[in-house]
């Protein structure tokens, strides 16, 4: 998986201390689906399923409940994003070996690529560390914080997904 401790830390603790277990809510996948097939801008369509689930899930409107629903659609995003992670980096090793064979140097896409995703896993740390921040602690950081991690995860797992330049979609 590409997530950091802190991001794991902070999903078990939104789960383990909500009072709503993850099975008690509404979430489907399938707002972002259809979104997805039918929008010109795939971004729109990051938080459908969350708030369709919010709308949906009795308790959904509280601040566990709006947690539960941005958190499940953050681990839809997640896995999208390390599937696309995954495809992409074995293409970049394939690329990397046939350069040298041909005896070619370029910088390795394998490794970049590995770079790049390290860093963007430090980069959404430290935005959604400081969304929460602005809640001063309140209740509300729970659900910012999540919302913040399912966005930039969307986003980045679109970034990752056009790259591919396969209908993942």
């Amino acid at each position: 998986m590409i997530r950091s401790t802190s991001t794991s830390v902070l999903l078990i603790a939104a789960f383990l201390s909500a009072p709503l277990a993850a099975q008690d809510i509404a979430f489907d996948t399938m707002p972002i689906l259809s979104c997805l097939e039918a929008e010109d801008t795939p971004t729109d369509c990051i938080g459908r399923a969350a708030r369709t689930c919010m709308g949906a899930t009795p308790g959904g409107d509280s601040t566990v409940g709006m947690g539960a629903c941005l958190w499940a659609e953050a681990e839809f995003w997640d896995d999208r994003l390390n599937a696309a992670y995954r495809t992409l980096r074995a293409r970049h090793l394939d690329a990397d070996a046939e350069a040298a064979l041909l005896d070619i140097t370029v910088p390795s896409l394998a490794e970049t690529l590995q770079q790049m995703q390290r860093a963007w896993i430090d980069y959404r740390d430290a935005a959604c560390a400081y969304e929460r921040a602005n809640w001063g602690g309140g209740t509300g950081q729970g659900p910012a914080g999540a919302a913040c991690v399912m966005s930039l995860t969307g986003e980045q797992a679109l970034k990752l997904e056009d790259r591919l330049g396969e209908d993942l979609r």
